[in-house]
């Protein structure tokens, strides 16, 4: 059981205005935030960050996507905090996810699906430390 997952609004929904809402719907889900960031990340930080995904037919285009706007990444607290999370955000088509989850609200299709969610706690630490230094959680 983790307590903390990793979490970034993705350029769509920040150029869509939804960030404060989907702020909202996170802390209203339970989660304290213990580390906010706005940024835009470049190429070559999408690229890193993504790097997981490099052999995969998307990279290109989630890279360029990632850097194409301003994104806010955040690391949460809850217990089970990753499934939780994953259950909050919904499945990453929105038009498969359960309503009321911050996708089937806030996103418009696959590839911009409004929000990330860690998959695992390995990952929420991995993805956390890429955004933060220990002096930017509380």
């Amino acid at each position: 059981m983790s307590n903390r997952t990793f979490t970034m609004i993705k350029p769509d929904a920040t150029a869509k205005g939804y960030t404060g809402a989907i702020l909202d719907q996170i802390i209203k889900g339970g989660f304290k935030v213990v580390a906010l960031k706005w940024t835009k990340l470049t190429k070559e930080q999408a690229g890193a960050f993504y790097e997981v995904h490099k052999e995969r037919p998307f990279y290109g285009e989630l890279v360029d996507f990632m850097s194409s706007g301003q994104i806010i990444a955040a690391i949460l607290e809850k217990d089970n905090a990753v499934a939780d999370f994953r259950t909050l955000i919904g499945a990453t088509n929105p038009a498969d996810a359960a309503e009321g989850t911050i996708r089937k609200n806030f996103a418009s299709s696959i590839g911009e699906n409004a929000v990330h969610g860690s998959d695992s706690d390995e990952n929420a630490k991995i993805e956390g430390d890429f955004f933060f230094s220990k002096l930017e959680r509380f």
